[in-house]
């Protein structure tokens, strides 16, 4: 399989016209937003105007120069050096030795320095925000935000590293002792995309940590200072505890890194949030060598809401799943499916609440609504515009772009298409909501189900009945099924994860922890007799 494989991805697309930018004179160096005094802040973090992009203990990396760019006014903010392919060599064997010294820490000390590293990020957190405002371009309660759950995740981790174990179970055989014995994987490699440039990392790398494992880190190369900025915290714990800082490692890089990771051997699990296309691809190279890996895809997700339903709920619900981050969660709502009775009502009070949507500056803490994070973006969100059109929907709100720097677009509500039009069944990430009328709960169940993908899906009923056949088998198909509450927001105490195309994977809380370690069944006999299993004599 060829390494083109994972240009395909959303943030690799972009690389050709970024890496255009390298090595700028002097003057465009002066140009950067960093060295700008509004954005001080940014060397807070510990940024430069060209920043090594690979920590293996020691940073570094010897390959291209890529510039990132604010997407709110598409003016450049700094330069990351991307690795190499001899820089990941070096930096996964540092990687693999770090682990047999950390895989030696008892699991609650290793939750001491998760621990660490969470009050670290809180040191940090309104920095760190809103360079996720800066780089990414969701809104600086947003940033904060995700920021806050990668904090919240190493809190939940410290109270795990005490608890994680299996079960003594009973032997039939007297004098036996039967026990599940969990151990780390090893090496975890974490390939996360631009729209949660932290908060993914973080679900990935707190709860691999407590489980004795060491991380290998890409970012998407379009929010590289991110991945430098959450590195340069990490591995200031790491050293002030003495642990190597190849435990938690980092190589920003493109196509030839990611490829890398998928197909190497010594990587013992790879999490993988991005496209479903890009997903089935790394699924098959990890695969391909009988690797492990945890798959964060795509989501086409719906909101039911019926005639009984509290439309006081409804409508900031619906309002805050289709347009937070600009439409650019992997659980942003995609389909709104209303009841024949109340579409009307419902589209009409949608329309008026999108009118008092506050678009403006991702910084400015009044904004409520950001860009989107590339060109090409914008390009997707307009093309999927005109496809809707022509399949039969009507723009009832939006569906243009907005005349001002950056990649800003009207966040979009179309009407009038079938439940099963192509475009409807097609993931566009951007903020496009299509609405649609259905008259039981049957074909709406049904519908809900029919698409691809199975990550978030929510109803609005007061019929308890109901909502207990949407949460049965017959229900919802999905990883996440909510009742009364957006299909976005999920909190950290659960499993986060989706089924179908969206990849099987789970992260962050339940019983998360066990994707992240080998299970052992471990008979011990302690008498001095040697009875076998199931009543058989070996005479």
């Amino acid at each position: 399989m060829r390494q083109l494989s994972f240009a395909l991805s959303r943030h690799v697309l972009l690389r050709k016209r970024i890496l255009a930018s390298c090595k700028r004179p002097v003057a465009f160096m002066s140009t950067l937003l960093i060295n700008q005094p509004q954005y001080a802040w940014l060397k807070d973090l510990g940024l430069k105007e060209e920043n090594e992009g690979v920590y293996n203990g020691i940073w570094g990396g010897r390959g291209e120069i890529v510039t990132t760019y604010c997407p709110a006014n598409a003016e450049p903010i700094a330069s990351v050096r991307q690795a190499t392919l001899e820089d990941y060599e070096e930096t996964i064997k540092k990687a693999k030795e770090a682990w047999k010294i950390w895989a030696d820490v008892p699991a609650p000390k290793r939750g001491e320095i998760v621990r660490q590293i969470g009050d670290a990020l809180r040191k940090k957190i309104k920095d760190l925000g809103s360079l996720v405002s800066l780089e990414m371009g969701k809104i600086f309660v947003e940033g904060v935000g995700e920021v806050q759950e990668y904090i919240d995740v190493c809190d939940y981790a410290v109270g795990l590293s005490r608890m994680i174990g299996g079960p003594v179970l009973p032997s039939e055989r007297p004098g036996h002792a039967l026990i599940e014995q969990w151990n780390p994987v090893g090496l975890v490699g974490i390939i996360t995309a631009f729209n949660f440039p932290v908060a993914v990392y973080g679900w990935n790398n707190a709860i691999a940590m407590i489980c004795g494992n060491a991380c290998l880190w890409k970012g998407a190369p379009t929010t590289s200072l991110i991945s430098v900025a959450v590195t340069r915290i990490v591995a200031k714990v790491l050293e002030d505890n003495k642990v190597p800082g190849a435990v938690c490692s980092l190589i920003c890089g493109g196509a030839d890194i990611g490829t890398a990771m998928a197909r190497d051997e010594r990587v013992d699990l790879l999490s993988f949030t991005g496209s479903t296309k890009v997903g089935k691809q790394v699924a098959l190279m990890v695969q391909e060598r009988f690797g492990r890996s945890l798959l964060e895809l795509g989501g086409n997700n719906a909101i039911v809401v019926f005639e009984d339903a509290d439309l006081n709920l409804v409508i900031p619900s619906a309002l805050f799943a289709a347009v937070g981050t600009a439409g650019q969660r992997c659980t942003t709502a995609r389909r709104l499916f209303l009841h024949e009775t109340i579409h009307d009502e419902v589209v009409e009070k949608l329309a008026k609440a999108y009118a008092q949507i506050r678009i403006g500056d991702p910084l400015d803490s009044t904004t409520l609504y950001g860009p989107l994070h590339t060109k090409q973006a914008v390009m997707m969100f307009l093309d999927a515009v005109e496809q809707a059109k022509q399949q039969g929907g009507s723009v009832v709100y939006g569906g243009k772009v907005l005349n001002r720097p950056g990649n800003y677009v009207e966040p979009t509500i179309v009407t009038g298409l079938l439940h099963n039009a192509s475009i409807v069944h097609t993931e566009t990430f951007a903020p496009i909501l299509y609405v649609l009328k259905f008259k039981t709960e049957e074909e709406v169940f049904a519908w809900n189900n029919e698409v691809k993908q199975g990550l978030s899906s929510s109803i609005f009923t007061k019929d308890l009945g109901r909502i207990f056949r949407w949460l049965g088998p017959k229900g919802s198909d999905c990883g996440v099924v909510n009742v009364n509450i957006p299909t976005s927001g999920a909190e950290i105490g659960g499993a986060f994860g989706g089924e179908k195309h969206t990849g099987g994977g789970r992260e962050s809380g339940s019983d998360s922890w066990k994707l992240y370690m080998r299970r052992s069944t471990c008979t011990i006999n302690y008498s001095k007799d040697l009875p076998l299993a199931q009543g058989i004599k070996f005479q």
